[in-house]
């Protein structure tokens, strides 16, 4: 059997392999003037495709760069438009630039070592700790989900220190909030289904010995 896989790759598989084969059929012919009235016509047949796009200004031109596109730009036709290059139909995006910054503390991040620095040029002396207190709670939750033995504020001072190369000037000490880890509730879950299944296996026995009680007495 005869499978898409097997044949020969399309240019622009979104107008399928009859526009591939008379394209092909097109470059075979030598006589221009029948050349380019096959171009023309294989042009018509695109167009009828996508008939919902025939009031775009654009839509020929598109065409007939798709037809120069299908024919691996080596058909030589009088089009009404110039023969495109592969650049044009087809453009390469630019390459994107990739920020690489080198981080002291990566489990951080990058933006806590930036506001770090940008701590250190605030003049007001209030504000500059007031920036760093929050710096310095961000730090403990992220070092909390970490490790929180280590989750001191002595540690975080030194840290905070350590990102801004030792530029920053506090007034007193910073003092965090108190954070917890969030409670495992699947514990609790657990301990409510088992305390429920017991619930319902003391009423199922007492139903089971009622009911063998009333045979009993049905008996005598």
């Amino acid at each position: 059997m005869d499978y898409n896989s097997s044949r020969e790759k399309l240019e622009m598989p979104e107008y399928g392999r009859h526009i591939q084969k008379m394209v092909d059929y097109a470059l075979t012919i030598r006589n221009r003037e029948e050349r380019n009235s096959c171009a023309a016509s294989i042009v018509n047949v695109m167009a009828n495709m996508y008939p919902e796009q025939k009031n775009d200004p654009d839509f020929r031109h598109k065409l007939w760069d798709h037809l120069h596109a299908i024919a691996y730009y080596q058909l030589d036709v009088d089009g009404p438009y110039p023969k495109p290059t592969p650049e044009e139909v087809s453009p390469k995006p630019k390459p994107l630039s990739y920020p690489m910054h080198r981080v002291r503390l990566p489990h951080y991040g990058y933006l806590t070592e930036h506001f770090a620095n940008r701590a250190c040029t605030i003049e007001d002396p209030q504000e500059r700790k007031a920036l760093v207190n929050y710096i310095a709670n961000h730090m403990k939750k992220t070092l909390i989900a970490m490790n929180k033995d280590y989750a001191t504020d002595e540690r975080l001072m030194k840290e905070i220190l350590l990102l801004t190369n030792d530029r920053l000037e506090i007034d007193g000490e910073i003092r965090t909030a108190y954070y917890q880890e969030p409670k495992n509730n699947n514990a609790k879950k657990g301990k409510a289904s088992i305390g429920k299944q017991k619930q319902n296996n003391k009423k199922n026995n007492k139903l089971q010995n009622n009911r063998g009680n009333n045979k009993n007495r049905k008996r005598f």
